[in-house]
């Protein structure tokens, strides 16, 4: 149930029961049964949100990110899915899609990413993980631990 104001492209494999709200941009994704999606929220091409995920409004899951079930995204987190991102190519020219391949980030089952959290590229959030509020990950967090800071390290678990 789109809200009256969202942008979905036809290619987005919407589940069962999925409530978006407005201003929400969703294109070439695929979002699980029962997901709930917040205001100004956007979602990639090649991405995938699993079941009964809450995405909190005004974050951002790029190209590549795979959202497993029962995940709780909060406000504001940033996913990246570029080691090195670059306006131009080598020649000087814009660069567009062929001149990269997003790097894959993956966010296991239960997990929890606290709101103004930024997530680096090619890494696993594992199950049940806790990533604390304004935390910068940039290496992977183990099943059930909790992160937090910058660079985001082990504060239990």
């Amino acid at each position: 149930m789109p809200g009256k104001f969202c942008v979905i492209a036809p290619d987005v494999k919407l589940g069962r029961d999925v409530v978006i709200y407005n201003f929400v941009n969703l294109y070439g994704c695929e979002i699980g049964d029962g997901t709930k999606i917040g205001t100004f929220v956007e979602i990639q091409n090649n991405a995938r949100v699993g079941r009964n995920c809450k995405i909190s409004s005004h974050s951002f899951i790029c190209e590549a990110v795979m959202i497993e079930d029962e995940v709780f995204i909060g406000h504001g987190v940033i996913f990246i899915n570029d080691k090195f991102p670059r306006a131009t190519n080598a020649a000087g020219e814009l660069q567009t899609e062929a001149d990269w391949k997003p790097v894959p980030t993956i966010v296991k089952r239960g997990a929890s990413i606290g709101s103004g959290a930024t997530i680096l590229c090619g890494l696993t959030i594992g199950e049940r993980a806790t990533v604390g509020a304004g935390s910068v990950v940039t290496k992977d967090v183990a099943a059930g631990t909790t992160v937090a800071g910058n660079p985001a390290s082990v504060i239990a678990g």
